[in-house]
């Protein structure tokens, strides 16, 4: 079975950097992993169009870039989308909308296999054997190695709800959890303050979810428009970032540079919004 990358920095207590791909074009995590720069790439899949194909190769370029791949899923989608993803050669799934402890154990579930091999919530699991990429197709599927595997597919959770956070330490406690992060959009819609990120109360339940993270062992990441806005989530004890989504560094370059363009040609009357007011329009989505 293939090295899973992304665990083996967090069992080592390495920092690491993912970034965001909405799109399914394989050539885009090529040209990540051509950097040498991050760790995993995170296809946000809840959000994106794409086909069972596309997972295959997506798994395929992860592979040839000796990257982990992850993929972000919503509620509706837990069981399936997780099995064919980890089928295609994902290593790591983050769960959208979780609200309750039974959504916890619902995602750890949907990730894990169901074997008396593995005690405890190791082997509550919902998944079987399967003719996928991960096990060669037919080459080892139904192994010990394949159990293995998925035992170390690395899971991680959106806080994002009021009612997550004020029952966190809960849901945080269901066994198999290994990384956290804050949603500050969702969650102050979820309280009535839709897009309000620096009101107190949302920033207090984003500090709430790092420190309860850090104090119960786990993994907090935070994703970023760029590392500009890292230093004070570094003071806070932060090892795992992800950073910039293909989509919005389009936005941006369209925005910025169409305005530049649309200046010389107008003899100095933009007709675009300009760099700062187009930056200021978007918002962190998470």
């Amino acid at each position: 079975m293939r090295r899973n990358v992304l665990r083996d920095r967090l069992n080592a207590g390495q920092p690491t950097v993912g970034t965001h791909i909405l799109s399914a074009w394989p050539t885009l995590v090529e040209l990540i992993g051509h950097s040498k720069q991050y760790d995993y790439v995170e296809f946000t899949a809840e959000y994106a169009p794409f086909t069972m194909h596309d997972l295959d190769n997506l798994g395929r370029a992860f592979e040839l870039c000796e990257m982990s791949g992850m993929i972000k899923i919503e509620q509706t989608q837990y069981t399936h989308q997780a099995m064919r993803a980890i089928g295609s050669g994902f290593q790591s799934v983050l769960f959208a909308d979780i609200r309750s402890v039974e959504d916890a154990k619902a995602a750890v579930d949907a990730v894990r296999a169901e074997t008396t091999m593995a005690a405890g919530a190791r082997g509550r699991g919902r998944l079987g054997v399967g003719m996928r990429r991960d096990v060669g197709t037919v080459r080892t599927g139904g192994t010990p190695a394949y159990v293995d595997a998925l035992n170390e597919v690395v899971i991680a959770i959106m806080v994002e709800k009021k009612s997550c956070v004020d029952d966190l330490e809960n849901v945080l406690a269901v066994p198999g959890i290994d990384m956290v992060q804050f949603g500050g959009s969702d969650f102050s819609m979820s309280i009535g303050k839709t897009g309000q990120h620096a009101d107190p109360e949302v920033v207090a339940a984003e500090t709430k979810t790092i420190k309860t993270a850090l104090k119960m062992g786990l993994h907090p990441r935070v994703e970023l428009r760029d590392p500009s806005a890292a230093a004070k989530y570094l003071d806070m004890g932060v090892k795992h970032f992800c950073i910039g989504w293909d989509v919005r560094i389009l936005a941006d370059w369209w925005d910025t540079q169409g305005a530049v363009m649309r200046k010389m040609l107008v003899g100095g009357e933009t007709q675009q919004p300009t760099a700062v007011a187009a930056a200021a329009g978007r918002g962190n989505y998470a």
